[in-house]
């Protein structure tokens, strides 16, 4: 049986070492000239009306997941989460010092980690910090990523006296030989507990996140696995691919290389997920997420506000992102900021009482219009080159690659006078899309 022609182009495109394009530049972009005085400058300069995000990393967990790829510390007491707390209080403070006091909070993320093994009483301390040091709107939303293997009822009434109204929920996979294979093992029943716990606690709006591509995990594993998320009906679903990479991640090491899925299962496996989620009623958004119409991912696809940031898809309009803790990540207006990603060198440098950035990017006029291209691409499948690079006084020319043209020849994209649309079986390549107008990456046809 001859393959789809969604699942051959993913097998063409599917080993291309390409961003996920969050932001633009990428991370890889970032240069150690950009630091706490930059950061500093542009803090001030911050539009005192413009709605801001805040973003806070909280880098714990109880054990070790195989598969992650973000830097995190491993704990079972929670003294160094304490003494991690306590230094981000510090940073909140020295931050709101150079902001101006009127700037509303319209969103708030807590990532990891898993930033709900915190105890409940200092993430209220945190919260009322925060309200205390912004100008939180009446309707910010605030959001957490939760562990269901940790969450407990003590910390679901913290979050409802917090009024957090979002929580993604880590699954990865329901099928036990999967999660056997990649140390995170959790029953269905406990991440139905912890979604059932949320909501009668006010947090009504529930997130999970799927992967595809895991050691041991077939095709009937991963449509078994997002029909039992079905079932508990969250509003919109993440589904990422693995990407093995134990040459930067030593715990990655620990997983099998040959009881990985190949390209082609891969490939499989990504379109039978996307085939049960749609089939139950999902809408899919941009290259990997799925929601329900009346969420607010759909909502803002319908209506062209949707948006793309370092944590993925938002509804969130906010152009500044005030990112908190190790490794975190900001926009600011002339450009992004990152802090230290080491914990003991982020605590040096706040506890002498300076910001922590080590690294950043300046933004420039060119940068702006690619981004912008970049982002209506991902989130949108299309972009009208002309009228961005108008908008934003570029020639469209400059911009219009021969990369382009190859995608549209294996059948990825249509062009017309500049107005590119991705075919939906080409939705998968929307990397490499986006990618012909990174100007940073080799600019040869793929």
């Amino acid at each position: 049986m001859p393959l789809a022609p969604s699942i051959l182009i993913q097998q063409k495109y599917g080993k291309a070492s390409l961003p996920w394009y969050t932001i633009y530049p990428t991370i890889q972009e970032f240069s150690s000239a950009i630091g706490a005085k930059t950061c500093e400058e542009w803090l001030r300069n911050l539009p005192p009306d413009d709605a801001i995000s805040l973003y806070l990393h909280i880098p714990f967990c109880r054990s070790m997941c195989w598969y992650c790829g973000f830097p995190t510390s491993i704990t079972r007491q929670d003294a160094l989460i304490l003494n991690y707390l306590a230094t981000l209080r510090e940073e909140i403070r020295l931050v709101a010092e150079q902001v101006p006091q009127t700037l509303p909070v319209s969103d708030v993320h807590f990532g990891g980690g898993s930033p709900t093994i915190m105890p409940p009483a200092e993430f209220l301390s945190l919260m009322e910090l925060l309200r205390g040091r912004f100008a939180f709107k009446n309707a910010a939303t605030i959001a957490i990523e939760v562990d269901p293997r940790t969450f407990t009822s003590e910390m679901a009434d913290a979050l409802e006296v917090a009024g957090v109204k979002r929580a993604s929920v880590g699954v990865q996979s329901f099928d036990p030989i999967v999660q056997k294979a990649i140390n995170r093992v959790q029953s269905e029943t406990q991440v139905m507990a912890a979604v059932k716990t949320l909501r009668l606690h006010g947090v009504s709006r529930i997130n999970f996140d799927l992967m595809f591509g895991l050691p041991r995990q077939t095709l009937q594993s991963c449509v078994q696995s997002a029909a039992l998320a079905v079932a508990m009906r969250p509003d919109r679903l993440a589904v990422f691919g693995y990407a093995h990479v134990p040459s930067y991640r030593k715990n990655q090491r620990l997983i099998e290389k040959e009881a990985l899925p190949d390209i082609t299962a891969r490939a499989e496996q990504a379109s039978v997920i996307a085939d049960t989620l749609v089939a139950a009623g999902y809408l899919q958004i941009g290259l990997d997420h799925f929601a329900l119409p009346d969420d607010e991912l759909a909502l803002a696809q319908k209506t062209g506000r949707l948006r793309r940031n370092s944590l993925g898809y938002s509804a969130d309009t906010c152009q500044t992102v005030i990112g908190l803790g190790a490794s975190a990540i900001g926009r600011l207006g002339e450009g992004y900021v990152q802090n230290e990603l080491t914990q003991s060198v982020y605590n040096r440098h706040i506890a002498a009482g300076r910001l922590a950035t080590s690294r950043g990017y300046r933004l420039s006029g060119e940068d702006g219009v690619r981004s912008a291209i970049i982002e209506h691409l991902m989130c949108n499948l299309e972009a009208n080159v002309p009228a961005i690079c108008t908008d934003h006084g570029f020639d469209p020319i400059d911009l219009l690659s021969e990369r382009l043209d190859t995608l549209a020849e294996n059948g990825i994209l249509d062009i017309d006078n500049g107005f590119i649309r991705v075919r939906q079986e080409g939705r998968f390549a929307l990397r490499a899309v986006a990618a012909a107008f990174d100007s940073y990456l080799d600019r040869s046809p793929l």
